[in-house]
Parts: C-alpha cells; sequence; structure tokens
C-alpha cells in the first residue's frame, strides 16, 4: 500500500521538491539554450526583446517585493509556519535570479526595485497570510495577463514556469484561520 498524500508525509516532500528541481533545471536549460541572439540585437535595438525585457522588469519588481514580504512576515509565524515561511522566501529569490538572468539574457538592463509593501492591519499570523496570498494571487493574475504579451520564447518559458510557481504558493499558504 502507497503512503496518503493527504497525509503530507516524506514522500511527497520530496517528490514536490523533485519536481521544483526538474522545473527549475529544465527552465534553466531553455534560457541557456535561447541565449541573446546574435550581436546587436539585443533589448536595445530588437524592440520585441525590449519589450520582453520591459515585461521581465515589471516582474522582478513584483518578485522582489514578494521576497521582502516573507522575509519581513516570518516574524508573524512560528514551527511550521516559519518553515513554509522560509521556502516560500527561498523559491522567490529563485524566481528574482532566473528573471534577472533572462533579462540580461535578452540583452536589457534590469531595473525592478521592491516595491513598499503595505503591512498597514498586518498585526498577526492571520494578516500577514491574507496579505501573501493576495500578493501571490496577483502574481497568477499578472503572469497570466503577460503571456500574450512576450514575443520570445524563454520569456514565455519563464513565465509560465512563475505562473505556476505561484500558483503553488497558494496552495501551500494556511488559510490563517485558527
Amino acid at each position: 500500500m502507497g503512503a496518503d498524500p493527504s497525509a503530507g508525509g516524506k514522500g511527497e516532500r520530496r517528490g514536490s521538491r523533485r519536481a521544483a528541481f526538474t522545473a527549475a533545471a529544465i527552465c534553466a536549460v531553455l534560457l541557456a539554450a535561447s541565449g541573446c541572439g546574435g550581436s546587436g540585437h539585443g533589448a536595445e535595438t530588437d524592440p520585441e526583446k525590449g519589450s520582453d525585457a520591459a515585461v521581465l522588469n515589471a516582474a522582478l519588481t513584483r518578485e522582489l517585493t514578494l521576497v521582502d514580504v516573507y522575509a519581513r512576515g516570518r516574524r508573524f509565524l512560528r514551527g511550521p509556519g516559519r518553515a513554509l515561511d522560509r521556502r516560500l522566501m527561498a523559491q522567490e529569490q529563485e524566481y528574482v535570479d532566473a528573471v534577472t538572468k533572462s533579462i540580461r539574457g535578452l540583452g536589457g538592463e534590469t531595473e525592478g526595485e521592491a516595491e513598499e509593501p503595505d503591512f498597514t492591519g498586518v498585526d498577526g499570523r492571520a494578516a500577514f497570510l491574507a496579505l501573501a496570498s493576495e500578493l501571490e494571487s496577483e502574481a497568477v493574475e499578472f503572469y497570466v495577463d503577460k503571456a500574450a504579451q512576450l514575443y520570445t520564447a524563454a520569456p514565455r518559458t519563464l513565465d509560465a514556469w512563475l505562473a505556476a510557481g505561484h500558483g503553488e504558493h497558494l496552495a501551500l499558504l494556511p488559510s490563517g484561520k485558527g
């Protein structure tokens, strides 16, 4: 008999880690394979790559903001909640790194900066989890909306990976009730 997946056992966590690692490896290979094209065809001279770099800079701002949210929100969590927070923050940092690499691969400049998250009214676990869930939901919507605006293969692949990652974050975040 197999392990009960609803029990959240070690096998499920290993499988989840393996799947995340595989997705990251595939994305890295696709990013490296796509490169930035021939000399003189970077974001400054190629309008499609320039447009993709602009979208990715907006994504970079979003990802940097989420890294900050998870770093600041840790104080509201204990035990397994704190471990989840560390995991999500580490994944967000992976996203920052991947977006930065993709922008540079397009020949663009990284211009994204973290926005100041609104922690007004965040005074405990439930409020923090509500804020994190809201921002993760907005991230999924952002990546779904931007998919049609990307011209080159590597940013499209990255966009899909980021949308899926933020969907996973939504599924992992507890409701904050109780």
